[in-house]
């Protein structure tokens, strides 16, 4: 038997892009802010990354994940919104009506707006076709940090993590809280793609982290569990063998979008999240999308800034503000990846802190990031910050304020400044 439940907003995801826009929604509003999440507590995947750094655009704090988490739900929960865990939200009953299960039975949710903050995840070795052997071992920083730190298992002793981004200093720590040591990093690019004081901090003894550069994994070895992998150097194709018993597997995120796709909403072939405006307005009225969703992915803090800047946004649609039916596609050039927000249109708000989040596959470390709109410049822009892979590269908004609202798609791209 499936029941019938009414909210002003439902918010699909408890991580810190979904409390934090559930706390800003439900202060001193009375709406009723309906949050849901599958997992059996709400702090999303800082909850099982126990290192410091969390916080620090957001909260103005330096907290450990779950510090973070808690806070974060803690703050959801003294707003006024109703968190609900076990809640795994099954499909679409219509355009404004959840289908959610959970240990209560079966419910039809229907709400006034629909915000989608289901985030991201990294792709398990089938995804990445990993030839070898099918080893016990291998895992993502998300399985690896659910196993240590939520639940205290014990993993090996020596490992190999692939990727050298944010993510894989992460699994670094919690390899070493769990009494691993990590033998290597490997990384197709010719530098680290992590930011240059982790890079420095990895190679201190308390780390001592070896990263090879230009490198792949091209075989892992071991029956029934790992014993060794086999990298390729990508320049001289030379192969070399490095014992482990752990390999863990970095980066390479896809945003979890099935929710967004069962139901049609228009999806960017860069990010593979929905298509959103500056107000983070899906292609259907009423419902939107922040976090790392849409950014796969960014720092929880730049998550949870998203479900900040969404709040103003779902207010003015309940207030029955409508957006301009028309707007400017933004797009991207090689070797850009994606951008987001993905549409400008006349009268919407700047993005979130003023910036456009992009991905690019290739290191510029002084970039001039060009937009050009019907063969013109409208916009060009030389940044102190370099444009590199494994991380999120901002660019100031403002570099498309000479936008024709009623001209064609606007292209994005990045060279090296000369």
């Amino acid at each position: 038997m499936t029941t019938t439940d009414t909210a002003d907003v439902v918010i699909v995801g408890a991580g810190p892009a979904g409390l934090t826009a559930a706390a800003m929604l439900a202060r001193s509003t009375g709406l009723k802010v309906v949050v849901l999440e599958r997992e059996s507590e709400a702090g999303g995947i800082p909850r099982h990354s126990d290192h410091p750094g969390y916080g620090m655009r957001d909260t103005r704090t330096f907290l450990s994940g779950p510090a973070y988490a808690r806070r974060l739900t803690r703050e959801a929960a003294d707003a006024g919104a109703l968190i609900r865990t076990h809640a795994t939200v099954t499909g679409w009953a219509d355009d404004m009506t959840l289908a959610v299960t959970s240990p209560a039975g079966r419910t039809a949710l229907n709400a006034r707006a629909i915000i989608l903050a289901t985030g991201a995840r990294e792709r398990p070795r089938p995804a990445r076709l990993i030839p070898g052997d099918r080893a016990t071992g291998v895992y993502t920083t998300g399985q690896l940090q659910n196993l240590v730190h939520l639940k205290h298992r014990s993993i090996g002793r020596r490992a190999v993590v692939v990727g050298a981004e944010l993510v894989s200093y992460s699994a670094v720590l919690t390899l070493k809280h769990a009494g691993c040591r990590t033998v290597l990093m490997t990384t197709t690019y010719p530098s680290p793609e992590s930011y240059g004081v982790f890079n420095l901090a990895g190679r201190t003894p308390l780390m001592g982290v070896k990263v090879a550069r230009r490198t792949r994994l091209t075989r892992i070895v071991g029956k029934p569990a790992v014993t060794a992998v086999e990298i390729e150097d990508l320049d001289t194709l030379e192969r070399q063998t490095i014992s482990c018993d752990t390999v863990v597997l970095t980066g390479d995120w896809i945003p979890d979008h099935e929710l967004a796709r069962a139901t049609g909403l228009d999806i960017d072939p860069g990010t593979l999240g929905p298509v959103v405006d500056t107000a983070l307005r899906t292609s259907r009225a009423g419902v939107f999308a922040i976090g790392n969703l849409l950014h796969p992915v960014d720092t929880a803090d730049i998550a949870a800034l998203d479900g900040r800047h969404v709040a103003a946004q779902v207010l003015a649609h309940l207030d029955g503000d409508r957006p301009s039916q028309s707007g400017v596609a933004i797009r991207v050039a090689p070797p850009l990846r994606w951008i987001a927000p993905n549409i400008i249109r006349p009268g919407d708000p700047p993005p979130s802190r003023h910036r456009l989040l992009l991905w690019t596959d290739k290191l510029v470390r002084i970039p001039k990031v060009v937009a050009r709109q019907d063969g013109q410049i409208i916009g060009a822009k030389v940044l102190p910050w370099p444009a590199s892979p494994g991380r999120v590269f901002r660019v100031p908004s403002d570099i498309l304020d000479g936008i024709d609202p009623g001209g064609q798609a606007v292209t994005i791209s990045v060279t090296a400044a000369r």
